[in-house]
């Protein structure tokens, strides 16, 4: 018997997925536990249309973060930060300080898509690298100057 599994269970398959069982095994215990439901026709052609509709919508969020990152390559921001005398910052630049000046230039990235190899603690210029998306980078130059 066919069934489409409405959550993983362990040694049959992930959710989502349709797996052949025996009939016992999925009225007894997959449908009356709730963990499937028995693959018909119309179910089986609204999963094909909801997984169209995920890839379509997955396809269009990976072309907006490629043109994202198109449009930020290359482009230059500014943090501003306390500094003293001789050009060293008091405590440093992270990530959320570089993704707050993007913020205010308009794009929208969150803290956690900026990499950081080591923290930058003096004025300058520094190339930063954005991790928009798996398999989507862009570089930006960051200009930290004192306050």
């Amino acid at each position: 018997m066919k069934v489409i599994l409405i959550q993983d269970v362990k040694g049959q398959g992930k959710k989502g997925e349709v797996v052949d069982v025996n009939e016992g095994y999925a009225r007894n215990f997959l449908v009356k536990k709730g963990l499937a439901e028995i693959a018909t026709a119309s179910k089986l052609n609204d999963m094909n249309q909801k997984k169209a509709a995920a890839n379509f919508h997955k396809a269009e969020e990976v072309k907006a973060t490629k043109l994202l990152a198109e449009e930020l390559r290359g482009k230059n921001f500014t943090v501003k930060i306390k500094a003293g005398q001789n050009g060293k910052v008091f405590g440093s630049v992270t990530g959320a300080n570089i993704a707050e000046a993007l913020q205010e230039a308009g794009f929208g990235v969150d803290k956690k898509k900026v990499v950081l190899t080591q923290p930058i603690k003096t004025l300058g210029n520094y190339d930063i690298e954005l991790k928009l998306m798996e398999g989507i980078s862009t570089k930006i130059t960051v200009t930290v100057i004192g306050e």
